[in-house]
């Protein structure tokens, strides 16, 4: 979950003025028939070349993908209406695979079918390449690395047993549905031919080893494949090479499932049981970011719902400052600091000069667009409206700034140094959190309604000062330091005169005793001792009050809302975190082992997951529940070596 919360209405309470707590759910009203069309959230296999993502169904088909970048229009989205635009290769009259995986420690994914006749493997790629450009190019601010972006979305097929007629078809839809494409071949023969949008804004290009027909706005293509034949199929942008050969496209998959290997081999991951979901999580984050800035897109979908058939749909392609700063710390504990500086250097660039903080920004850096409604669009399973821009931009949240400094001190007490430039962000956010910290918020859910002193978004303002004072004191300024932590020291005092609720647990805000699963935090920046009574019992107060189906509810719903719609998978890896920095390792890891078990399977987690089915939902993969479960785990898996074995089974 994350700030895109912020445009529904606040639940309200009970009389008594603590939140409701029937967790019986209404049941959602939608149309299964209408759902049926779409695959299941969790069947989706997530592609990324570092600029643009796509979206893989076991059918074969893209159901997404937006061009040139994370947050750009889409040209294929069948994810929000089955008519926005495919792209599907397989066989001819089968749609459902015997398997799909990522090849090892990759981001290529591989399907196959077995037909009646034969054995079909498709693998596809947002292929990586060289690094090729002597001139500088728009846009690209981090340091260039070996590797680039290709712009191909690349497609082998071989027949492995038998033969299987195959079929590729290619009907991209611009400007998310609203444009339809016009095709022309190139060359001399029917191996090549380019999509073009009316208004000129986009072109693709389509090479394939089979031979291309054309029909209206589509473009075709079938041929029966024997054992060991092979073909390829490339679709190119923004000034993509497609291979010539089918031998070069095989060889071009293999490179980038090796550079991603490549890239996962650089980290220093524990030898333990859970090392190929610390893998797939590091992966994903790695995909989702964007390598000219260093931004980290919260996910790569808009509007996927989080209850099914529902309103709360909302875009969450860009860079969210809470989320990638948290991811930032994960990345940094798995010892990719590049790519952590590089996300630093993208949050200094964002604040830079009389630039504010902003909730989220687009990964390029730009201002997020405003949020609109696209009403031509369905939406997925039929859960309107679809949206693209995200009003919470506007929203204040006291928490960001905390998250921000919990992730700047990091690589800066590492290293012993803070350069110039992160101090000058460090100074200016600090000193808005001095001036602002006693002001209420909307919370770190970004709930609308009236703003509340929200107990989570006081600590993270602790949070900030806190980790300011000690930048402070690195940057050789330890008046200012001093001065900080007596603000923090002030803060904290009034966390715990207002925060704590007459049972001893911290509350959702001073107005209320309730529950809320963001308070987990508390446990895992520092606030208290890890032993404080206060923390302990608030954890497991969680644990015991707003667990359903083995998950975490954010917290409880109203006897009208359904459960599903608080389930958001972050707060149960907050939890396993929180539990193993209590001392209550057995049961963080049961209840990590529990959650591993929700994964997609293809190992990648959604915003949302029903406790009722374990169905996956709203956008997806999310990356703020990547990032918590590789520090959940990390914990979990550094709690474990610290126990004596006679100490794991002492009650604390």
């Amino acid at each position: 979950m994350t700030v895109s919360e912020s445009i529904q209405p606040e639940v309200p309470a009970d009389a008594d003025g603590s939140p409701a707590n029937a967790v019986a759910a209404v049941p959602v009203q939608h149309s299964p028939a209408l759902a049926a069309h779409f695959p299941p959230i969790a069947d989706l296999a997530f592609l990324s070349d570092g600029e643009v993502a796509a979206l893989v169904a076991p059918t074969g088909n893209v159901e997404w993908l937006c061009l040139p970048s994370f947050d750009s229009p889409s040209v294929f989205g069948t994810l929000l209406d089955r008519g926005a635009g495919r792209f599907r290769v397989g066989p001819s009259g089968m749609t459902v695979p015997a398997g799909q995986r990522y090849v090892l420690a990759s981001m290529v994914v591989e399907t196959t079918w077995m037909t009646s006749s034969g054995l079909l493997m498709v693998r596809d790629a947002l292929t990586l390449g060289q690094w090729r450009s002597d001139a500088r190019l728009p846009g690209q601010r981090r340091p260039p690395g070996d590797t680039q972006a290709s712009h191909v979305l690349l497609r082998t097929i071989k027949c492995v047993h038998g033969a299987v007629e195959v079929i590729v078809d290619c009907e991209p839809m611009f400007d998310y549905g609203r444009v339809a494409a016009r095709w022309s071949y190139e060359g001399s023969g029917y191996h090549a031919a380019t999509a073009r949008a009316a208004d000129g804004s986009l072109s693709l290009g389509l090479t394939t080893s089979l031979r291309l027909g054309i029909e209206g706005g589509r473009a075709t293509a079938r041929a029966r494949l024997r054992e060991s034949e092979r073909a390829f199929v490339a679709l190119t942008w923004d000034g993509g090479v497609a291979p010539e050969t089918i031998d070069d496209a095989f060889a071009a998959i293999d490179a980038t499932s090796g550079r991603w290997r490549q890239w996962v081999g650089r980290g220093r991951f524990p030898d333990h049981r859970w090392r190929a979901s610390l893998h797939r999580s590091a992966l994903t984050l790695k995909a989702l970011t964007y390598s000219p800035t260093g931004a980290v897109a919260a996910a790569p979908t808009t509007s996927l719902p989080r209850v099914p058939g529902g309103d709360r749909n909302w875009d969450l392609r860009y860079s969210f400052v809470r989320e990638s700063a948290w991811a930032l710390r994960a990345l940094y504990a798995l010892g990719f600091r590049w790519e952590a500086d590089d996300f630093l250097s993208f949050l200094v660039e964002t604040t830079a000069g009389n630039r504010r903080l902003q909730n989220f920004v687009r990964v390029n850096g730009d201002d997020s667009p405003e949020e609109v409604v696209l009403p031509h669009l369905r939406g997925y399973g039929g859960a309107r409206p679809v949206r693209v821009g995200n009003a919470a931009v506007r929203y204040a949240q006291h928490d960001v700034p905390g998250a921000l400094m919990d992730a700047a001190v990091v690589p800066a007490m590492a290293r012993r140094q803070l350069p110039s430039a992160v101090w000058g962000m460090v100074r200016r956010e600090v000193e808005e959190v001095v001036q602002h910290w006693r002001k209420p918020d909307r919370g770190i859910w970004a709930l609308r309604g009236e703003p509340r002193h929200y107990t989570t978004s006081k600590v993270m303002c602790w949070v900030a000062v806190d980790r300011g004072a000690w930048l402070a004191e690195l940057r050789g300024r330890p008046e200012l330091a001093k001065t900080w932590w007596s603000v923090a020291d002030e803060i904290r005092a009034e966390v715990l005169d207002h925060g704590v609720a007459p049972d001893g647990t911290f509350r959702e805000h001073y107005d209320s005793d309730g529950l809320d699963a963001s308070l987990l935090v508390i446990a895992l920046v520092g606030f208290l001792p890890p032993d404080d009574s206060r923390v302990r019992r608030t954890v497991l107060a969680i644990e015991r009050d707003l667990a359903a189906g083995g998950l975490v509810l954010r917290r409880r719903p109203r006897a009208v809302e359904p459960v599903v719609g608080e389930s958001v998978t972050v707060c149960s890896w907050w939890l396993v975190a929180a539990l193993a920095t209590i001392g209550e390792v057995e049961r963080a890891r049961s209840r990590a082992e529990r959650l591993l078990g929700y994964a997609s399977p293809l190992g990648l987690y959604a915003e949302h997951i029903d406790p009722a089915s374990g169905r996956q939902l709203g956008n997806f993969p999310h990356a703020l529940t990547h990032l918590a479960l590789i520090d959940a785990l990390l914990r979990v898996i550094h709690a474990e070596s610290s126990q004596l074995p006679e100490q794991r089974a002492r009650p604390l």
